[in-house]
């Protein structure tokens, strides 16, 4: 079985640093490294190598305005993740509940 393209993600989701980073540009967008060094008690050579792990794994994307570099959380991979290895699992849940509420209202299911 080969790489999952979604080992960069696992790998990057992996880190506390990297995904408080990824609730800060969730929250505020936009962000250039400066404003992500703030609040961080991490160099700033340590969170722009989380920035690129996260960039590498596409969940920040980056913008060019003028001078500044801004990043932004990219959900998509994260949202790939969740429908392969979350969703399945709450479909069954939904149906438990689902036949449950049936058998309580007095209705075979």
């Amino acid at each position: 079985m080969g790489v999952s393209i979604h080992d960069d993600v696992f790998k990057a989701l992996a880190d506390a640093s990297r995904r408080e980073i990824l609730d800060r540009l969730r929250d505020e967008g936009g962000l250039s490294l400066g404003q992500l060094c703030t609040g961080h008690d991490m160099s700033r050579q340590a969170v722009a190598k989380h920035l690129a792990i996260l960039e590498g794994a596409n969940l920040v994307v980056t913008v060019w305005r003028g001078r500044e570099k801004l990043h932004f959380l990219n959900p998509v991979p994260i949202h790939e993740i969740a429908s392969r290895w979350i969703a399945r699992f709450q479909f069954n849940h939904l149906q438990a509940l689902h036949a449950l509420k049936q058998a309580l209202e007095g209705n075979p299911p």
